[in-house]
């Protein structure tokens, strides 16, 4: 797959942009788990263009990374236009728009699905965007606004008007939020529209390597984006390109490697963010590590109590199989 002179392997599997999950550390241990693109979380064209702390601090990310995009949203061309231009300055492979988001806090703004709504602002956002910057766009966002404006095949060719370069769907509607099944037959619909060139990547409900070979086999995507299953398993990038390369299922990660993974996100959160935000962005990752565990929550709590990195390492590493292990 080429995207712009960015070339990216045949069925490619990428994490999805999480708010408050997808910082620099959790890409990291992804990316080194095979995940193929990775993203940041959403960040505001708004606080992009005043320069704020957090939003530059969020931009920053690891060679090991790429290839590696910044997603932006707004509701505001000019906005977004300066926060492509700066996101472009801090040198990613890719610039994304967020076209999907449905929480209430950014659709008020015009931003995230909003634009759903009112396709000609769609348009105008990513032809902003896209001129804005020399590198490849790409978008992602739902199937509609609700089930009466499901128009996914006419935004996608509008999208590849004005210059996108991929597109990713969310299989539900914004008014599905996150609840009810992903609806990935609109996938394949997308993929026979004719006219329709740039690639597709589906999202929603890939939990298991069965499910994501299933999508590729019934919808023909181009490739597959991994959300909330890559929480506290960024195993799952690895099991399913082995699983479609070869068809095997790939054992569970033991308890030893849950810890030592867990570590190696811990040290990395500290080298990013400080030692102080960095061991309290970890507080949030340590439950989905131990998901299954038996003794896991004795374990998650005696690792909130403490602050110092290397306590919290030396308590991650030396529990054994003897003493910490997964419920069969």
């Amino acid at each position: 797959m080429k995207l712009g002179k960015l070339e990216l392997p045949d069925r490619p599997v990428v994490l999805a942009p999480m708010e408050d999950v997808s910082d620099s550390p959790f890409r990291q241990v992804c990316k080194k788990m095979g995940a193929d693109v990775v993203y940041t979380e959403f960040i505001s064209s708004e606080a992009i263009i005043r320069e704020s702390d957090k939003s530059m601090h969020k931009m920053k990310f690891e060679e090991i990374e790429r290839p590696f995009g910044i997603q932006i949203f707004g509701g505001r061309e000019e906005a977004m236009y300066g926060a492509a231009k700066i996101a472009e300055d801090n040198n990613p492979d890719l610039v994304d728009i967020n076209f999907g988001c449905p929480v209430y806090k950014v659709v008020k703004k015009n931003a995230g699905s909003a634009c759903l709504r009112d396709l000609g602002m769609m348009e105008r956002m990513a032809a902003t965007v896209v001129d804005a910057t020399n590198l490849p766009v790409t978008v992602k966002t739902r199937l509609g606004w609700d089930d009466s404006s499901i128009r996914i095949d006419e935004v996608a060719l509008m999208l590849q008007r004005v210059g996108v370069k991929l597109l990713t769907v969310h299989c539900r509607t914004r008014s599905q939020g996150y609840k009810g099944t992903a609806r990935w037959e609109y996938l394949k619909m997308l993929k026979n529209t004719p006219g329709l060139d740039i690639p597709i990547i589906g999202n929603g409900d890939i939990t298991t390597p069965q499910e994501a070979k299933h999508v590729f086999d019934t919808t023909g995507v181009d490739g597959i984006m991994i959300g909330r299953a890559a929480i506290g398993n960024p195993w799952i990038f690895k099991q399913i390109k082995v699983y479609l390369e070869t068809g095997e299922l790939l054992p569970e990660p033991t308890l030893q490697e849950r810890l030592e993974l867990c570590a190696d996100q811990l040290k990395a959160s500290v080298d990013h963010h400080g030692e102080k935000y960095g061991v309290i962005m970890m507080k949030k990752h340590y439950g989905n590590y131990l998901k299954g565990v038996r003794n896991g929550k004795h374990l998650r709590l005696e690792l909130m109590k403490h602050e110092d990195p290397e306590i919290l390492t030396e308590k991650l590493l030396n529990f054994t199989e003897s003493e910490l292990y997964v419920v069969q």
